[in-house]
């Protein structure tokens, strides 16, 4: 419960970097880089290495690879974690594979031997963990295919508290589609009520765990777009409903959004006192001015880094419910949605 807290303690977030080495390939060939270990080091290397970083994110999502790595410096990337005051979490699901007899819906591998992988991450430096379903409204979607993303995360969860780690619990309701916001909420209430059913069921403890949900937003396809103020409205609608208090976090996961839209979002979301920490678990949203300052180039690290400094504060500043989007360039508004996304 310690560490859960600590991670959802006010004006902090959560740091995702866990993409697969298949979805860091892809980021690193946005800017013309070979996918290549020491690729994937030096970019992994330049976010932990941010200075102050830790004055607004609390915690960081590892892939594997990155639990075990090594900065070219020599400490490792779990020490120099440590020392920002950044707790080490780790992405322990395997991916998502196909469901059969189904309209393209899929399910999350990964229990097999997930005990002994925990009580491993957690020798290396892990405090926390993340496991992702996912759900897609235009495939149904289906009540088997619902049932088994609750399912899988509340044995997840489970194992993860079992072996001392915080579970970062994921039932992503995918932004495909272009359906209107009341069928997201509709889709989203569903799942999340199977989701907590099965999690009791499994007697995971509810102040110990922090959950990573989609925003309510229409389908990424839908020409209409709702205002901040909406998507507030209808998300806390939904996590009022759902999300017993017990559970100390909320880290909205930005799924596709802008790096403008999911702060905008989350500060609408904090205008107002809620009975949970409600926060960021960003990637693409904290990460994609990153990307275009660095460019593979050691001389734009600093650059970089203060892009990542910058994409941090301005979500810290919205978890307090007090950023100010008139500091932003046109950039920050560049959508990052990927149809049919894999992590």
């Amino acid at each position: 419960m310690a560490t859960a807290k600590k991670v959802a303690s006010p004006g902090h977030g959560i740091l995702a970097m866990d993409e697969s080495n298949a979805t860091c390939g892809k980021r690193l060939d946005s800017i013309g880089l070979e996918n290549t270990e020491s690729n994937r080091r030096a970019y992994r290397e330049l976010l932990v290495t941010t200075p102050g970083l830790g004055e607004y994110i609390s915690g960081a999502i590892l892939f594997e690879e990155t639990l075990y790595q090594k900065t070219s410096k020599g400490p490792s990337m779990v020490d120099v974690l440590n020392k920002q005051g950044i707790v080490p979490g780790i992405k322990v699901d395997k991916g998502l594979v196909p469901m059969a007899n189904s309209n393209n819906e899929s399910w999350c591998q990964g229990l097999d031997g997930l005990a002994q992988r925990c009580a491993e991450y957690y020798k290396a430096g892990a405090r926390f963990a993340k496991w992702r379903g996912v759900i897609s409204i235009p495939a149904g979607p289906s009540m088997i295919a619902m049932r088994d993303t609750a399912y899988g995360l509340a044995r997840y969860a489970a194992i993860a508290q079992a072996a001392g780690l915080v579970p970062i619990v994921e039932p992503e309701v995918m932004l495909d589609g272009d359906h209107e916001i009341d069928r997201t909420l509709e889709v989203a209430e569903a799942t999340w009520a199977e989701t907590f059913k099965y999690l009791a069921d499994n007697k995971v403890l509810f102040e110990g765990i922090l959950l990573k949900p989609s925003m309510v937003t229409p389908g990424a396809e839908n020409p209409n777009r709702s205002t901040p103020e909406q998507v507030a409205d209808y998300t806390l609608k939904l996590l009022t409903r759902r999300v017993p208090p017990a559970v100390p976090g909320i880290m909205f996961l930005s799924g596709g959004q802008s790096e403008l839209e999911a702060t905008m979002n989350l500060n609408a979301m904090n205008k107002s006192p809620n009975p949970w920490h409600v926060s960021f678990s960003y990637a693409r949203a904290l990460q994609n001015s990153v990307l275009k300052s660095w460019q593979g180039e050691e001389k734009n690290v600093a650059a970089a880094q203060q892009a990542l400094l910058k994409r941090a504060k301005a979500n810290s500043m919205a978890q307090l419910g007090k950023y100010d989007p008139s500091v932003e360039s046109a950039d920050a508004d560049e959508r990052v949605f990927e149809k049919g996304y894999v992590y």
